[in-house]
């Protein structure tokens, strides 16, 4: 078995850059940007200099607030060569969140694009920047300005310029402060999707990231031969750990896609012949029922992770049969796991892959117990998953308390997800403490449910939620988005459920949408979907 990696980030990178030099480390296909992984660390120490010509020094928070740009692996692996932490900034922010997480965050620094399809960012920070005292440590805003791109207000330092300051720093000052950093220290501050409550920060070390990047691409067999298309997105740990340190950990070319699309995602894979292939369920399912799906080449691609949200059976089986990814795999953890805990292999079978979430990784520890009594439960028992070991999170960012309840005084990280344990090792997801669905004093797992009604022919996707009820506490609600065509119904969606499941696991109310909400990692946001709920439930009570 592989042992732990013991290196920062910046270091792992020079043995990346004089061991695999001339191999591919970054290719943007629309943009026509390919670097070898020896240009890479050369632009690396660049942004490096740069950020210390800004007055940025080791411990210092440096926001991102981009799509999946070029610079945004730029200033992850400045700030790494450096020790100044990169706090990800979740693209879909308004002016009250990015608020909240530069004031939260005590960010020193923002560097940002122009937008999404949503969002003006220059709008945003323009309302933001009429009173500074909302966000007293942010000294310096950085424009990742783009030939015939927006222009930025004055006062915001244009990329270009930004990276014209590295002069600024002699070569020797970053050599010095590289070579005194620890990889025990924070490097990342992933900010939790705040599906519930306000979004948490997240402290990561370079040992916790390289490391869980380093076993999931161990798993998948990477190698310096194989292309990972990158859709999901780069501030989400999908994106950073999954994605990113997987590949710089075996010399494996990153090939992203700035802002998620079925059709680019298809053009990127077969004109750069990707051999691997990551996404939400949501992109898959948009990938695979896209007009266009059958005219595209999916030869080159081996493996990838499905993973961010439930992961359903019958999709991943259509994923493996229909775009080649004989092994794929899924990931199951969360952030403050950095965030893999256990994973599938490629050598599990069809049935192992598709219908578990895999063994625990190497060097993590894991157990069920019961929510109650906190006590370990037997095999093949539904209790809280929990795990321990070089992966669980620094702490939440001035948190203490949060900290505290989330990590026991053993060490054990409460994850809040249900599932079960065989004797195997292979662990299976039931759903969330909070989401489980009791009906009349019978236990109801979202999840088992969903994994139904994906097998409908006429349902491309569904989520089960739980209502509140007078007579029985909480009934069951389905929210269901019909294929193309269908004139599926209510009453055929229960009569599908009836035939195939205890009575008691019937949904009372079936809601038909277009699309689910969801964070901008790709998500489902269940509370709103509750929420909705309990509004059609209020409606039809009076």
């Amino acid at each position: 078995m592989a042992e732990l990696l013991h290196s920062t980030i910046g270091g792992w990178m020079d043995k990346m850059a004089r061991e695999y030099g001339d191999c591919d480390a970054l290719v943007y296909h629309d943009r026509n940007l390919r670097l070898n992984y020896r240009e890479l660390n050369d632009v690396a120490r660049r942004t490096a200099r740069a950020l210390l010509a800004l007055g940025v020094q080791k411990g210092d928070h440096v926001a991102v607030w981009a799509t999946n740009t070029p610079e945004w692996i730029y200033t992850l692996h400045g700030c790494a060569k450096i020790g100044a932490v990169l706090v990800t900034v979740n693209t879909n922010y308004k002016i009250f969140e990015l608020e909240y997480l530069l004031r939260q965050s005590d960010a020193k620094v923002l560097i940002f694009c122009d937008g999404i399809k949503q969002s003006d960012y220059h709008e945003i920070l323009g309302e933001l920047l009429q009173d500074l005292s909302r966000v007293p440590v942010l000294e310096h805003i950085v424009h990742m300005n783009e030939p015939g791109g927006r222009k930025a207000a004055k006062g915001i330092i244009p990329w270009s310029e930004f990276i014209r300051r590295s002069v600024e720093t002699p070569a020797e000052t970053l050599k010095t402060i590289q070579a005194g950093l620890d990889e025990h220290e924070i490097i990342n501050m992933q900010y939790t999707s705040g599906t519930t409550g306000f979004p948490k920060g997240v402290m990561l070390t370079h040992h916790n990231i390289l490391n869980n990047g380093f076993f999931i691409g161990e798993n998948m067999k990477f190698t310096e031969k194989d292309r990972l298309c990158i859709c999901v997105p780069f501030f989400h740990c999908f994106g950073l750990v999954l994605a990113q340190m997987a590949c710089i950990t075996h010399a494996t070319a990153m090939v992203p896609v700035e802002v998620y699309s079925p059709k680019a995602v298809m053009e990127t894979v077969q004109a750069e012949r990707c051999t691997a292939l990551h996404g939400v369920p949501t992109m898959f399912i948009f990938i695979l029922d896209h007009p266009d799906f059958k005219q595209y080449d999916f030869s080159s691609l081996r493996t990838g992770i499905m993973a961010g949200s439930t992961c359903p059976i019958e999709v991943m089986r259509r994923v493996i049969a229909e775009m080649n990814q004989r092994e794929l795999v899924i990931v199951f953890g969360q952030t403050e796991s950095s965030p893999g805990m256990t994973m599938s292999s490629t050598g599990d079978s069809l049935e192992r892959r598709v219908s578990t979430v895999g063994r625990l990784l190497p060097f993590c520890e894991g157990k069920i117990i019961d929510p109650e009594t906190g006590l370990e439960v037997p095999p093949d028992t539904v209790g809280e998953i929990c795990t321990r070991g070089y992966h669980i999170m620094k702490g939440y960012y001035k948190m203490p308390e949060a900290t505290q309840a989330a990590i026991d005084k053993d060490g054990w990280l409460h994850t809040g997800d249900l599932g079960t344990c065989d004797e195997e090792g292979y662990y299976v997801i039931t759903g969330r403490l909070k989401d489980m669905i009791i009906r009349g004093g019978e236990n109801i797992y979202p999840r088992e449910l969903e994994e139904l009604l994906y097998t409908h022919p006429d349902i491309q996707d569904s989520q089960v939620v739980g209502v509140s009820s007078q007579k029985l506490g909480e009934e069951v609600c389905a929210f269901v988005v019909r294929r193309a065509g269908s004139s599926l119904t209510e009453e055929n969606v229960k009569e599908y459920v009836k035939t195939k499941m205890s009575r008691h696991k019937i949904p009372s109310y079936v809601i038909f949408a277009e699309t689910f909400p969801m964070t901008a990692s790709g998500k489902i946001q269940k509370y709103k979907l509750r929420e909705q709920a309990e509004e059609l439930v209020k409606h039809e009570e009076v």
